[in-house]
């Protein structure tokens, strides 16, 4: 039996229904991406699964047993009470009115699930960043063991390492996954089944997101192709029912009650929501400089013992680099961008500019939007007219192409949803020519199509990019050149985007391992009896058992890989999960029980090959 079913589900918040007769199984085990444009509804069919919400129509019928938690796309403010206690909060309620075993019961899942989140019990949840505070709220939906999980923009606001650590972590989970995301690669690594929310109605799709967006398009070209034949048809019937007196008097009425359905149904049709139409402004050419910074430091506190923010950082930016900036929440990636931009001076070393720089900058805080003024107010500046590249454009003509609607620009700013307002700030910032474009964070909140198209006006733009993203696809496309803030103010650059980045990584750890191996210890360097003591274990042949060993692990390991690939092939086909429940248990046991034991048994293997 289905965990959650919905059966011709209907929702309106007034005007077209949201959400229109839909139907949806969720089976056991299931990982489902649930997609679709901003504002269409996702995170309301999440409450209605959740029976956060009651559906004007329809039923949701849950499995009686089933457990639900949902993980909410905001993350709220901070507040006294420690980690322990936030999840204790959750927990079967501890307090007097519990029994003993159950109190113990609900202690030990507090326990559980702090350990295995490797969170710090007592630590004030205000206290933590945003990536930590999200880890909390997760810890919170999974101490109760939910059969299924709610996941609603689970990677906002968190670092590239905290999106890995829980992408790690969700495909080893044994529960059921709902869950809604802009980030392609994350969603390309956990979703096995699609379901996509267009106006109003479910699309089901029990493939990978790759595959997804192949048959997807070849749906929307054939429902386009489809539309243009009924209105070339719809044209016919109109230019005959206006013909002379003559052919009115014999007409058919037949061919009249047709007409006019097809006129209502035209009526009545939902049009695809627009897409975004961005273009930048450019500026005449900045010079062939455009930033170059010599032992540049920055510290909040100079003279304190802390490590500085960005130590003793050479870099070199000419006209044309389009260079991504990565680091961990907090590292400082938003000061580095302050002190290119010279909104604050370096403590240490010195930063030089070129000429002719106008520089656009999209403000991961959104303070250049003022809260009480409306959307028109906020990019027209008091002007009703504007002039992009030289033309004479409507302030609501132009923020129709950020699908904002008369209507819609005339609401205040604080009215706005979270992808609302990134277009509201890029509608703001492309309307000024530039020839430095500098984006921090500018995906987040925003639909997989919107952020694709900004993908390719960046990639149209001649001028120079810097570019904060967490978003590892988006790196990948458009940048050719990457800073890493590598922990207590190194920063440094790698060539290419966030998976060549990657790859140089691992090489030059492999090759820092090697030297370590191969280090001979010089005669007069101190702690020398210390080194010679430890070579000759270093530089030991292997016995006759260590080589059996190392055989036997490899078979092993092979069989295990072989194993863990067989199992998430039969995993992503969605008809296993309508099979037989206890199938589906041992599945998945047995390939988290794989993916656990291989990193040790490699490290082993690994350990003894070296010194074979």
């Amino acid at each position: 039996m289905s965990l959650v079913s919905l059966r011709g589900l209907q929702f309106t918040y007034g005007g077209d229904p949201l959400i229109d007769e839909i139907d949806l199984e969720i089976g056991r085990g299931e990982r489902i991406g649930l997609l679709g444009r901003n504002g269409t509804g996702k995170s309301t069919l999440m409450r209605l699964i959740a029976g956060e919400l009651d559906a004007d129509n329809g039923v949701v019928q849950h499995d009686p047993h089933v457990t639900i938690a949902r993980l909410e796309q905001d993350v709220p403010p901070g507040t006294d009470a420690t980690v322990g206690e936030m999840i204790e909060d959750v927990a079967v309620h501890l307090n007097d009115s519990v029994d003993g075993a159950e109190q113990w019961q609900a202690e030990q899942a507090v326990n559980r699930v702090v350990s295995r989140m490797a969170l710090d019990r007592e630590a004030t949840f205000g206290s933590l960043s945003s990536g930590m505070k999200r880890r909390v709220l997760l810890a919170r939906s999974l101490v109760t063991e939910p059969d299924l999980l709610l996941l609603d923009e689970p990677t906002n606001h968190l670092d590239i390492d905290s999106i890995t650590w829980l992408e790690q972590f969700l495909s080893v989970y044994d529960g059921t996954l709902l869950f809604v995301t802009h980030d392609r690669v994350f969603l390309q690594s956990l979703a096995t089944r699609i379901i996509e929310l267009d106006r109003g109605h479910l699309f089901d799709w029990p493939c990978d997101y790759p595959t997804f967006l192949k048959r997807r398009q070849a749906l929307l070209d054939a429902e386009n192709q489809q539309n243009e034949r009924f209105d070339r048809k719809l044209a016919e019937e109109e230019r005959w029912i206006r013909t002379g007196i003559k052919a009115r008097r014999t007409r058919n009425e037949g061919r009249v009650r047709a007409l006019k359905r097809m006129r209502e149904k035209r009526r009545n049709r939902r049009q695809q929501i627009g897409d975004i139409r961005m273009r930048a402004a450019e500026a005449e050419r900045s010079g062939q400089l455009v930033i170059e910074c010599q032992g540049m430091g920055f510290a909040y506190h100079p003279n304190s013992s802390e490590p500085p923010v960005i130590d003793q950082l050479d870099l070199l930016v000419s006209r044309g680099d389009r260079i991504g900036i990565i680091g961990g929440n907090g590292s400082g990636k938003t000061t580095l961008l302050k002190l290119l931009l010279g909104d604050l001076e370096p403590t240490d070393g010195s930063i030089r500019h070129g000429t002719r720089l106008e520089v656009i900058y999209f403000d991961q805080l959104r303070e250049q939007i003022d809260e009480e003024k409306t959307v028109v107010e906020n990019v027209g500046e008091g002007q009703e007219t504007l002039v992009i590249d030289g033309q004479s454009r409507s302030i609501y003509g132009y923020l129709q192409d950020f699908l904002f609607t008369p209507e819609r620009a005339r609401r205040p700013a604080r009215n706005l949803s979270g992808g609302e307002r990134n277009r509201l700030m890029l509608a703001r910032i492309l309307k000024r020519p530039s020839n430095i474009m500098v984006l921090d964070e500018p995906t987040n909140d925003l639909d997989a199509e919107s952020l694709e198209l900004l993908e390719e006006l960046i990639s149209a733009y001649q001028g120079t990019l810097l570019l904060v993203s967490h978003d590892r696809a988006f790196l990948n496309n458009l940048v050719t050149s990457t800073l890493v803030f590598e922990g207590d103010g190194r920063v440094k650059e790698y060539a290419g985007g966030y998976d060549d980045y990657q790859r140089q990584r691992q090489e030059q750890q492999r090759l820092s391992t090697e030297a370590q191996h191969d280090v001979e210890p010089d005669e007069d360097s101190p702690g020398q009896s210390d080194q010679q003591a430890a070579a000759p274990e270093t530089r030991r042949r292997l016995s006759f058992k260590e080589n059996q060993r190392a055989d036997e692990l490899f078979e092993l390991i092979s069989d295990l890989e072989d194993e863990q690939a067989a199992l998430n092939g039969t995993m992503a086909d969605p008809e296993f999960f309508r099979g037989d429940s206890d199938e589906i248990a041992q599945a998945t046991a047995r390939l988290k029980e794989i993916t656990e034991s291989l990193p040790g048994l490699t490290t082993e293997w690994e350990d003894l090959e070296a010194r074979r």
